[in-house]
């Protein structure tokens, strides 16, 4: 997703306030991020992660509309 949006690990740790070194290791294992390095990052990408419940009927229509931020 960093690449597609045209920015370099330097640009993207700028703007999440890590180091290069730091995005190059996520990118080598993404394990290795913190739930919030995981939003922080997102947000830098214009990204967002949805959570549904596994068990919900696929038939049913779910409401992904965005309720607020973290």
């Amino acid at each position: 997703m960093r690449k597609a949006k045209g920015l370099t690990q330097v640009q993207l740790g700028k703007l999440r306030g890590v180091g290069q070194v730091r995005i190059a290791e996520i990118e080598k294992d993404p394990s290795a991020v913190s739930v919030s390095q995981l939003f922080k990052l997102l947000t830098a990408r214009d990204a967002q992660l949805v959570l549904r419940d596994a068990r919900t009927d696929a038939a049913v229509q779910l409401d992904t509309t965005p309720k607020g931020s973290w």
